[in-house]
């Protein structure tokens, strides 16, 4: 059973990152794993609980990243964070943040709350890390990190958005201008 509701978990974020909440139904999900739409409904009575479950999933895979990370220094802790991004340009998948926010109004109030909980969690992780970075000598901007954070993850969301139309150098230009502008010493190219 967890293995089927797992999966079904996985789909739907599939669908999400590539499509947007409101670009898929039940209907997909059934045809991909040859279930009947009451099988799905059994696991998630609603879209909406498929939803919280796929952002829920979401937010233990960042708790679980941030705690592993937690002891390297602020720019090596964004350097993680920022990987995550490109990984995610190269597959031409944008994140769940990016993916929920443009539907943000058309959700149930108990998804936009999950929705709400995801922007702040990552936003405090990014603000950690510019805190942390700035502290250490290692990033150098004007402002407070809280803002410094805002125009990060704004900068992150655009380009996966933009390269997604325009290729994936259109994330390594905004990005690496981005990081420069902080004066991060790390090139985000540094996987594939």
């Amino acid at each position: 059973m967890k293995d089927t509701r797992d999966q079904i978990i996985t789909l739907a974020d599939e669908f999400i990152r590539t499509r947007g909440f409101n670009a898929f139904s039940y209907a997909n999900i059934a045809g991909i794993m040859d279930l009947r739409k009451p099988a799905i409904h059994y696991y998630f009575p609603s879209k909406t609980d498929l939803g919280i479950s796929v952002i829920d999933k979401e937010l233990e895979t960042m708790a679980r990243y941030r705690d592993l990370h937690h002891d390297l220094p602020g720019d090596e802790q964004l350097k993680e964070l920022v990987q995550t991004f490109f990984s995610s340009s190269r597959r031409r998948r944008i994140c769940l943040t990016g993916s929920f926010t443009p539907e943000y109004a058309t959700l149930p109030a108990r998804l936009q709350d999950k929705v709400q909980e995801m922007c702040r969690l990552t936003l405090d992780w990014m603000t950690a890390c510019l805190e942390k970075g700035k502290a250490e000598g290692r990033f150098a901007f004007e402002g407070t990190p809280q803002d410094r954070a805002l125009l990060v993850m704004s900068g992150l969301l655009s380009s996966l958005l933009l390269s997604r139309v325009l290729g994936e150098e259109v994330f390594d230009r905004m990005i690496g201008q981005l990081l420069q502008d902080i004066n991060a010493n790390f090139n985000h190219q540094h996987k594939k």
